[in-house]
């Protein structure tokens, strides 16, 4: 293991708060050159207040932070700039001001007295503005463009400015699916390729899963916990964190799921490979309530049917679908009102899901294959009208 003093980054018995109170106590965070940290919790826990620290916007209540061994109060201004750029969801103020403009200001602490940008600076910028996709609007008012394109332009300054540490609050506020997999990924090509250290607050927990080296926790009650991906990112710890009391979030596979619809089952669903996870959601959405099966516990669909389903007929993964399975599917049939076929493709291992299908329409069951959105409140009124 390495020594602390080898740490590029680190705190030291760091409290943070306002007015002379701490908010957060005893923070001891080490991080090593290129790595990602990642802050996440509950809004208004603490997270900005700590990277205002690190960033020098706020003066700690007590202890330091240390960046290269160096408290990074005793760093100037220039120097500092050198070391550190910033990107925080505060609104800039311009005034007819371009975003090439904006992003040219991360080249300032390499200029000479007047400010003036040299080819190479010139350079810098449009690399900078190419790498966040905005060379398309490099020469638009930067007031007059969206919340989404602001926060990549402010990245793009951040970039130009040739950090050796780029702090990022909530950075992909605003930012739409694609745009937040771009940034998230210069960010990491940053620390993998340029040997950047990049820390970070992320609403994203899925996203925070899959960036980071290591990921704090601050919780609402003051208490921080610290370590890798896979010590953080458990069902338990999550759901503790957020105070998640109804519905849930499945941290093998960044999903969430709302409450499952309370009630004996009406309807059973034949799955299978990710062909029901839709239809489990939109009986949720309905509020009817439901059965499954039969499902591998290693199938991708098991995860979203327990969280969802009144019960699941599955089987052990890896195993040939047995006639236990069977048997406990064929139950949940006869409990129903409505058979639903999401299309679960048939192999040598669930052979006894056509024998299930088989079985359904011999109870008469009324089946419904692959159902619209307009079925499934048809299913939902003709249950209402029978009170079952």
């Amino acid at each position: 293991m390495q020594r602390e003093e080898q740490f590029y980054f680190r705190t030291d018995k760091l409290s943070v708060g306002y007015h002379g109170k701490p908010l957060l106590k005893d923070i001891e965070l080490g991080i090593y050159k290129g790595q990602i940290l990642t802050l996440i919790g509950p809004n208004g826990s603490g997270k900005s207040t700590i990277l205002k620290n690190i960033i020098r916007e706020m003066t700690p209540v007590g202890g330091a932070v240390m960046l290269e061994g160096k408290d990074i109060q005793n760093y100037g201004s220039r120097e500092f700039a050198k070391q550190m750029s910033v990107v925080l969801t505060e609104r800039v103020n311009t005034e007819l001001l371009s975003c090439r403009d904006i992003v040219a200001m991360g080249r300032y602490p390499y200029t000479n007295y007047f400010g003036r940008l040299t080819k190479e600076d010139e350079r810098i910028v449009d690399e900078a503005l190419e790498s966040v996709s905005a060379l398309d609007i490099a020469d638009k008012d930067f007031s007059q463009i969206s919340d989404g394109q602001r926060q990549r332009i402010m990245l793009a300054r951040a970039i130009c400015q040739k950090p050796q540490v780029i702090v990022l609050d909530e950075p992909t506020s605003f930012l739409d699916i694609r745009h937040k997999i771009e940034l998230l990924d210069i960010l990491q090509k940053m620390a993998v390729k340029e040997n950047v250290t990049v820390i970070l607050s992320l609403h994203e927990i899925e996203l925070a899963n899959r960036i980071s080296d290591l990921v704090m926790c601050v919780r609402s009650d003051g208490r921080l916990i610290c370590g890798t991906p896979s010590e953080i990112f458990t069902d338990d710890i999550i759901r503790e964190l957020y105070g998640i009391k109804s519905g849930s979030y499945n941290c093998l596979f960044g999903c969430t799921e709302l409450e499952r619809p309370e009630g004996a089952p009406k309807v059973f669903v034949a799955g299978g490979a990710g062909s029901g996870v839709s239809v489990y959601r939109r009986l949720q959405h309905f509020g009817i309530p439901f059965s499954a099966g039969i499902l591998a516990e290693n199938d991708c669909e098991y995860q979203v049917a327990k969280e969802l389903a009144a019960e699941v007929a599955s089987e052990k993964a890896f195993m040939a679908f047995s006639d236990n399975a069977f048997e406990r599917a064929c139950e949940l049939i006869d409990d129903v009102s409505y058979v639903i076929d999401a299309g679960c493709p048939i192999g040598d291992t669930n052979l006894k899901m056509a024998e299930l299908l088989e079985y359904a329409q011999k109870t008469d069951k009324i089946i419904f294959c692959k159902p619209t959105d307009k079925e499934i409140r048809h299913i939902k009124q003709m249950l209402a009208e029978t009170g079952t």
